[in-house]
């Protein structure tokens, strides 16, 4: 086993590769810190690969007066937008309204509606979802995204897969993120700015000497052990954060997180239409229900307590049945198990500020430097993957007051890798890419472009036919596209391809799976010799 010492000191090390850590990462290398990442698995292998894929102000926060978290939220919508229009779209969400909902719900709107107004016996006015719908389009100044408007749902595209008892819908707008693709093209973007991304590599300890860290990693792969020195130590471990306190930094901390599981479903496609609902239940919980990957529906989440981060999370059979019996007290047409052809699940990790339920916990975000033992760390607890981008500005005030970084925020609406086009540029570019690479099929083209944007055609280069672009792994995936997920953007083993950089894994058998995992381990095996 070898042992590696880095050459000098490094500004920051951050512990953890999902958005947090690769967020923060981004925003300090275009600062001209020094920076190296650490991530045990593949990036966004936990929570930041495993959400329900939304940048949403957060409606149903507005109940737990949440208002700076769905403010911050609801403005850095199209800030997102702007920096990354292949990865992320609008979306149009359908909120089904009947006059006789019951909510039995523990929110403080709900205890002052119960106080001033008993006579409502549990259930939320058409007047209280219209205020907060009010509230939703106003708090945050919209530009690009539409504000909201009734919607009579007899006779309508988006009533026709819904019950009849359902009459009246509010659709307002939130947006679409595909979300392990933000995380690792924040990492390209890091590294093109300067800083080193290690995955597969756990950090085994952390100790102080004097003003500096010494950091001790081992990669996973080849066994390796490297120490590392940094000015400061960021703890983004998402779930592990505390783990990461207790036993790697040994540090006495009192702030805690709360490991909330939310579990989602994946059906064939449901309606034929592209907007999303917003179904509320009798628990006073919503789920959404979200076209997906073209020929499949989304629907999440649950709301568990998961104490232990090291149990894998798993949507469990008794979560799987919850979110069937929800949907069914919309849809129409009744779901079963049978319908179900994937399912996933994430921990969030949320500040733990005491809240009775997993569901009232918040969903805001604390940053904690620690400096009292010598050389500074910034804990991260909780954050949304909307306000990923705010967080990491947030940590570089810290870290400022530290290590005197000297550069202002700068990462407001600058693209990410791929994302240097307009906005409404995604049609264009996909009819562009097609007449350019006349053997690309529409979804083939479109799949490209939403995945790569502009660097699709980078990816392509000179080929003439699809035979240029290599083997052929099934379901439009080609040895020319795996090259480059393996060179530029860090994916080791098929699982890594096929599920997190993209969701070919819905299209792809066993077995073409299978062949893709033997062929990017040799080629592995190839380049490792090579160099």
């Amino acid at each position: 086993m070898s042992h590696h010492d880095t050459d000098g000191p490094t500004d920051l090390f951050v512990i953890g590769g999902g958005i947090n850590g690769c967020g923060i990462a981004r925003d300090a290398a275009g600062r001209g810190l020094s920076v190296t990442l650490a991530e045990m698995n593949d990036l966004a292998s936990a929570t930041s690969s495993s959400s329900t894929k939304l940048f949403h102000g957060g409606l149903r926060y507005l109940e737990y007066f949440e208002f700076r978290l769905v403010r911050e939220a609801l403005i850095e919508r199209e800030t997102l937008l702007r920096a990354m229009p292949h990865i992320s779209w609008p979306m149009r969400f359908i909120l089904p309204y009947h006059k006789d909902m019951r909510f039995e719900s523990e929110t403080p709107t709900s205890r002052l509606l119960g106080l001033f107004m008993p006579w409502m016996k549990g259930r939320r006015p058409a007047w209280l979802i219209r205020l907060g719908l009010f509230m939703y389009d106003h708090l945050g100044g919209r530009k690009i995204l539409p504000g909201t408007r009734t919607l009579s749902l007899n006779d309508s595209k988006e009533g026709a897969p819904l019950q009849d008892r359902f009459d009246k819908a509010y659709e307002y707008s939130d947006c679409w993120v595909e979300d392990s693709r933000l995380v690792v093209l924040n990492a390209r973007d890091a590294e093109a700015r300067g800083a080193r991304i290690l995955t597969r590599t756990k950090v085994l300890s952390a100790v102080r000497e004097g003003d500096l860290w010494r950091v001790e990693t081992q990669n996973t792969e080849n066994g390796e052990i490297q120490t590392h020195l940094a000015r400061m130590l960021i703890n983004a471990g998402g779930p592990w954060v505390g783990d990461i306190i207790q036993t790697k930094v040994r540090i006495n901390s009192r702030e805690g997180v709360r490991l909330v599981r939310g579990s989602h479903i994946v059906t064939r496609r449901l309606y034929d239409h592209d907007k999303c609902y917003f179904f509320q239940g009798t628990d006073g919980r919503i789920i959404f229900s979200i076209p997906y990957e073209t020929d499949f529906t989304l629907i999440g989440t649950t709301d568990a307590d998961h104490p232990d981060p090291s149990q894998k999370p798993v949507c469990t059979e008794e979560e799987q049945r919850y979110l069937i019996d929800f949907a069914n007290q919309y849809f129409a047409k009744a779901l079963s198990r049978d319908d179900i052809v994937w399912t996933y699940s994430g921990v969030r990790p949320l500040y733990d500020d005491g809240a009775s339920s997993a569901t009232a916990a918040t969903r805001d975000y604390t940053l904690k430097v620690d400096a009292e033992g010598g050389a500074p760390v910034l804990n991260v607890f909780g954050g949304k993957i909307t306000t990923y981008r705010r967080l990491a500005e947030s940590a570089l005030e810290q870290i400022d007051s530290h290590l005197n970084v000297g550069k202002g925020p700068w990462t407001a609406g600058v693209p990410l890798p791929g994302g240097d086009f307009p906005v409404d540029g995604v049609e264009r570019m996909t009819a562009d890419l097609q007449s350019q690479y006349g053997f690309l099929t529409d979804f083939w083209a479109r799949r490209l472009v939403r995945a790569y944007g502009t660097d699709a055609a980078v990816m392509l280069g000179a080929a003439q036919t699809a035979q240029d672009l290599g083997r052929d792994f099934g379901a439009t995936l080609t040895e020319t596209e795996v090259v480059w997920l393996m060179t530029r953007e860090y994916a080791r083993t098929a699982e890594d391809g096929v599920w997190r950089r993209n969701k070919l894994g819905l299209r792809m058998s066993e077995a073409e799976i299978e062949n893709l995992h033997d062929w990017m381990a040799e080629n592995r095996r190839s380049s490792t010799a090579a160099a």
